[in-house]
């Protein structure tokens, strides 16, 4: 089960209004690191709107996702420039380092890893996003360094974000 008092809590910040749909979500996907159902569902009751009408919001824009993608969401920039310097390899590499394939998430939930079209940063190729931070003219050599800026300190860290995506 989820935390539905923290759904109450973003609900209540927005005044449970369907104008604010988006910002609602968003809230929880930054709480949950994604929307599980639980999430839509404790949405819809508030807002009293159907679900499916949260849904059509949660699967129509790409910022949110319905499965997890980790606390430090992990996106390598596409585009011809980074394709052209190389952000294939760097895929590669960032699939070694976490120990899993493109479009999966580390059994921690620290990290998800994913491509994008384009960041459109083309002066910084090749690009790789984590979280908010963009990291540019990366480097394969650089991988190991730029996943360790996000591991945690302590023990307590991971298991906050383990917890944060445990369905209850």
């Amino acid at each position: 089960m989820v935390d539905v008092a923290k759904v109450n809590k973003i609900l209540e910040r927005h005044g449970a209004k369907r104008e604010h749909m988006i910002a609602i979500l968003l809230d929880c996907q930054e709480e949950f690191y994604y929307l599980p159902r639980e999430v839509l569902e404790a949405v819809a009751a508030g807002v009293k709107i159907p679900l499916t009408s949260v849904l059509a919001i949660a699967t129509f824009f790409k910022a949110y996702s319905l499965k997890p993608i980790g606390k430090y969401p992990i996106r390598v920039c596409n585009g011809t420039a980074c394709n052209i310097q190389g952000s294939p390899l760097l895929v590669d590499a960032l699939e070694r380092e976490l120990k899993i394939r493109k479009g999966q998430t580390t059994p921690d939930v620290l990290f998800g890893l994913d491509t994008v079209n384009c960041v459109g940063c083309c002066g910084l190729a090749p690009v790789v996003t984590v979280a908010q931070d963009v990291h540019g003219k990366v480097k394969i050599s650089s991988i190991p360094k730029i996943v360790k800026q996000y591991q945690p300190k302590s023990p307590k860290e991971t298991k906050e974000a383990k917890d944060a995506q445990t369905v209850h």
